[in-house]
């Protein structure tokens, strides 16, 4: 696959949007790469994780969130599942699901369903260690500063404000991959 032909169908113009969305993929990616690479006992399909990672973001374009400069009509918080579906248009299911299933750290049924969210009745939670990975590894970048890394505590902080299900996630993969630090 040649995440590059897909980033530039959907994102052809060389504006402050796609810079954004390339400079945090990137961070994502490489932070995965070595999370990956310093756990072959988890046999993790590197090649996969670098495409996905790349991709994890690719619907925020449709999304209305300015301050990033998406400028779509979408919730945010729909950028995972619109994502999943452009990737799945072109034929790239297990790419989808880590779209769809990065939010936060993962969103099960219960919180979708219990906070209203505008989202699917199903459970979007990361499942594969692939899918936790990249999942983790997004924690620790906003797109607000796509190159400035959170440490763990900022990551954990940034979770809370969503419950504590997330938190207990994010440590369950602190303790499985590693703190980057």
């Amino acid at each position: 696959m040649d995440y590059w032909l897909l980033l530039n169908r959907h994102y052809p113009d060389d504006d402050a949007l796609r810079q954004l969305l390339v400079d945090h993929s990137r961070a994502v990616t490489q932070l995965a790469l070595d999370l990956a690479a310093a756990h072959p006992e988890l046999h993790i399909d590197r090649q996969f994780v670098e495409e996905a990672a790349m991709l994890h973001d690719i619907g925020i374009r449709l999304t209305d969130a300015p301050g990033i400069h998406c400028h779509g009509t979408e919730p945010y918080i729909r950028h995972g599942i619109l994502g999943a579906e452009m990737l799945r248009a072109e034929g790239y299911e297990r790419h989808a699901r880590v779209c769809e299933r990065h939010t936060g750290a993962g969103l099960s049924l219960d919180d979708i369903i219990g906070q209203d969210l505008p989202l699917p009745h199903r459970s979007l939670l990361p499942e594969t260690i692939e899918e936790q990975l990249i999942c983790y590894a997004d924690k620790f970048f906003s797109k607000s500063k796509p190159q400035q890394m959170k440490t763990p505590e900022q990551a954990e902080r940034s979770l809370a404000k969503f419950g504590e299900e997330g938190v207990k996630r994010f440590l369950k993969w602190e303790e499985l991959f590693g703190r980057p630090f």
